[in-house]
């Protein structure tokens, strides 16, 4: 009996040790993979930094990114992806395909903002165009689409390079038309997941304007929202200021319309069920004695649900001609409520993508460089790759971008950093758009599975 307790115990002991010794190998060669992520990371840099500032430079409005599309597409190549442009007008997607294995979809947006540059930056923008109302306006990267783009392409050669870690299929796509809510549909309705490998997994970057540049930040589940705008023209019948007895006076009707929008949300909506409805703009009247005809409201409504979505809307036309009929506005002057064709769905992140791309994360830039993150109200239309009929697992991941020691200014003194769509908006480039290729390339790797 005791004979045989000690080779039991004997058989014990040389099984830890293969166990872990295993560990330990497994260990070996991820810590060399890691190290050599961030080694090509580095030799890729001074050329990245190059493709920023040139991009930060020349930006685009929504769907006319036609030079930033051509630049990307040029960098894909480069990198060996067969390239297809013109996809949803400027989109462009990038195939590398290498043998059996996972499918992954790896988006970033090419497009600018209508902002006038105040950052003080070297290279930063000078363009001026005319917007549709032909008015000149500035062109700004001030959502931080530049750093995507250039993460983009930093990941997508370092995974080219290390077609040796991995098989499957990348999918490097260049999205139009963000910030206006139309670029991923564009793309979708152009044949992304038909005429192109299906994603097993879709997967993104969104810099972060409080965040410190060398982190990144995650979320499960509900990250951003609903986005929707509305206009309302809240319609009276004018006449002279001295006389309003035989007005309708529409600007008192804005005024209780606004008031009662208010209640949409902490009366009608349950309270774990968040939703925001802000009036953001309103403009009536000419002069000081004349009641006009009309007061133009604008609104933004957002929510996580598409639920809460539908009641806000159903709301809000609602209240708006429940007080003009209480003001006995006549029926064929009762406001018209618009809902904008300009719809950003919410963004809902697979809790197990975002464990699995955290972990990945974690492990190449340390714990602590990698924080959970509160859900945001802010819109993104990333959200429509994982709406399609086949429910698609996506995430969509905050990367830091912002000096350390302003982060820490900002929390020691309470003063407001600038935030995205900001014309101050100025992320640092290193070691954020390093931290965005290691972590993106490590997390796409461990998606891929291995060789």
């Amino acid at each position: 009996m005791q004979r045989t307790i000690k080779h039991a115990a004997a058989r014990f002991l040389i099984g830890l040790f293969f166990i872990g010794s295993g560990l330990w190998a497994q260990n070996s060669k991820s810590n060399k993979l890691h190290e050599e992520i961030r080694t090509r990371a580095n030799q890729e840099y001074a050329s990245l930094e190059q493709l920023y500032k040139h991009l930060h430079a020349n930006p685009e409005l929504s769907f006319h990114e036609e030079k930033t599309a051509a630049r990307i597409a040029e960098e894909l190549s480069k990198a060996g992806y067969a390239v297809t442009t013109g996809v949803g007008k400027h989109g462009v997607v990038g195939v590398l395909k290498n043998g059996k294995g996972p499918t992954i979809l790896v988006r970033t947006d090419l497009d600018a903002l209508p902002v006038m540059e105040n950052t003080g930056v070297e290279y930063a923008s000078k363009v001026r165009v005319q917007d549709a109302q032909n008015n000149e306006v500035g062109v700004m990267h001030a959502c931080g689409h530049d750093v995507h783009m250039t993460s983009f392409i930093g990941a997508a050669r370092l995974l080219s390079q290390l077609k040796n870690q991995w098989r499957g299929t990348l999918v490097f796509i260049g999205q139009p038309a963000e910030e206006r809510g139309g670029g991923a549909r564009a793309m979708l309705k152009d044949g992304l997941f038909t005429k192109f490998p299906k994603p097993d997994y879709c997967v993104a970057w969104h810099v972060a304007s409080e965040l410190p540049a060398g982190t990144v930040g995650y979320c499960e589940g509900y990250a951003l929202a609903n986005v929707n705008s509305v206009d309302i023209t809240i319609r009276g019948v004018g006449g002279h200021g001295a006389y309003p007895h035989t007005t309708k006076d529409p600007i008192v009707i804005a005024a209780e319309t606004i008031v009662m929008l208010q209640t949409i949300v902490s009366r009608e909506m349950k309270p774990i069920d968040p939703a925001v409805v802000t009036v953001g703009s309103i403009h009536g009247g000419t002069k000081h004695n004349i009641i006009s005809d009309e007061v133009h409201l604008q609104l933004t409504v957002r929510s996580y649900s598409d639920h809460a979505r539908g009641q806000t809307l159903q709301s809000i036309a609602r209240i708006s001609k429940g007080v003009a009929m209480a003001a006995g506005v006549p029926e064929n002057r009762l406001p018209i409520v618009t809902v904008a064709d300009e719809f950003t769905p919410s963004t809902y992140n697979d809790p197990a993508l975002v464990k699995r791309m955290a972990a990945s994360m974690q492990a190449i830039l340390g714990a602590d460089k990698v924080v959970a993150k509160e859900p945001v109200m802010g819109g993104e239309d990333f959200g429509e790759y994982g709406r399609t009929p086949e429910k698609i697992p996506v995430a969509i991941l905050w990367l830091g971008a912002i000096a350390p020691e302003r982060v820490q200014e900002s929390l020691r003194t309470g003063k407001t950093l600038p935030s995205l769509h900001s014309n101050e908006f100025a992320p640092l480039p290193e070691p954020a758009i390093k931290t965005g290729v290691t972590a993106m390339t490590a997390a796409v790797l461990d998606l891929l599975g291995g060789k």
